[in-house]
């Protein structure tokens, strides 16, 4: 009977330790990685095609995911659901560092490989003084205007001119300038121009109390000459159709404006006259991100993988492939990307656009700032008292999370 209990004591710690291991992968799962993703299919084909040259020994699983960021809440510390790496905007990266799901970068590859960065994508990727994500390319805010209505010799430099323009030339159902002046996203770059921020890096909202009010209030002269609705859909048509002769977008609009022949220019961003600081829009990073279990069990074909992306020559594919602007600095020496207007003016705003707060904090953010510009621009309240209810609001909805 001793003898049975003992075994039976053997057996219960043996499987135990092997529970507590996890499964170790087999040579074939050790070289095959599943990587999330939301991106359009433009970015993933080129992905595809330059690693199934670049790493061939690796199979690389990619896999869309519409809710990528709930997907990762749910199952992100669980080996068996998650993926090995995931592609994605770098605003998340405080979220997930804090779940504790992933593994820093440079102790994949070492510091020495990220010395090629533009300063500011690393940044976007660095949350608490640890880079997590390896910087693939990165998207701004650009002025985009049309040919035909707006000449190459009336873009406003500063945002006087803008206004006088806009005067001139709005009426009759047609504008000189729309935007989407009353969420946040858009907002960030007039409020930046003013020397403020709508959260510091500390998780303190509008940190920079009246340069926020200032930029509020300077902004609404501006507004009464646009339309009411802001959606993305309404500023696009307008601008598509020929409605409104300039407009403040992403790159994602560029294809669609030159599907509909628009002769499209693309110029800096107006400076702000009275601060003398240029419209400066957030800018978001995508790039790589390497769970941390997968950085334990996978690391050989992990080192491999990131390695192969931390080639220029896959920045350069994809800014052929779909107009990203790479975050490798070498990869503007390539003559395609060099002679790109739409690449390099994105490369050019990457000197004064803000990365995307990456904070957690930032979540709460988003909808408390789309509140207090519907109250001011929308609704016609005033700016102080709905700047002070949005900063109580924002305070505490950020001390609820402590």
């Amino acid at each position: 009977m001793k003898r049975l209990t003992a075994l039976l004591l053997a057996l219960v710690m043996l499987l135990g330790l092997t529970a507590c291991g996890g499964p170790k992968p087999s040579d074939a799962d050790a070289n095959k990685l599943v990587v999330w993703h939301d991106k359009e299919d433009a970015v993933v084909e080129a992905l595809s095609a330059y690693l199934a040259e670049a790493v061939p020994d690796l199979e690389i699983v990619f896999e869309k995911k519409t809710s990528l960021t709930d997907s990762l809440k749910l199952v992100g510390n669980d080996p068996t659901a998650a993926p090995d790496l995931f592609i994605f905007a770098h605003d998340k990266i405080g979220v997930f560092a804090e779940m504790g799901i992933l593994t820093p970068v440079a102790e994949l590859l070492g510091e020495d490989a990220l010395a090629d960065y533009l300063p500011m994508t690393l940044s976007a990727a660095t949350y608490k003084g640890t880079l997590y994500q390896l910087p693939l390319y990165f998207e701004t805010l650009l002025f985009m205007y049309n040919r035909r209505y707006m000449q190459d010799g009336e873009v406003p430099a500063t945002t006087g001119e803008l206004l006088d323009y806009m005067g001139r030339n709005t009426g009759r159902g047609r504008y000189g300038f729309v935007e989407q002046h009353s969420t946040a996203y858009y907002s960030a770059a007039w409020i930046h121009g003013f020397g403020g921020s709508i959260i510091d890096e500390d998780g303190t909202p509008f940190p920079d109390a009246q340069a926020v009010r200032d930029a509020l209030a300077y902004h609404l002269q501006f507004v009464a000459l646009m339309p009411g609705e802001t959606e993305y859909s309404t500023v696009n048509t307008l601008f598509l159709e020929g409605k409104a002769d300039a407009t403040i977008g992403g790159p994602w609009m560029v294809p669609s404006a030159r599907d509909a022949g628009i002769d499209l220019g693309i110029a800096p961003m107006p400076t702000v006259d009275i601060t003398g600081q240029p419209l400066a829009p957030y800018s978001g990073v995508q790039g790589v991100h390497v769970l941390k279990f997968a950085a334990e069990g996978k690391a050989e074909a992990v080192k491999t993988l990131l390695v192969a992306l931390n080639d220029p020559a896959i920045g350069v594919s994809l800014a052929l492939a779909s107009g990203c602007a790479p975050a490798s600095v070498k990869c503007y020496d390539d003559p395609s990307v060099a002679n790109d207007e739409l690449v390099q003016a994105m490369r050019a705003t990457a000197e004064i656009a803000v990365p995307m707060p990456n904070i957690p904090e930032m979540d709460v953010m988003w909808t408390v700032v789309g509140n207090l510009l519907t109250d001011v621009n929308l609704s016609g309240k005033d700016v102080g008292a709905s700047f002070d209810t949005a900063l109580a609001k924002a305070s505490e909805l950020i001390a609820a999370m402590k």
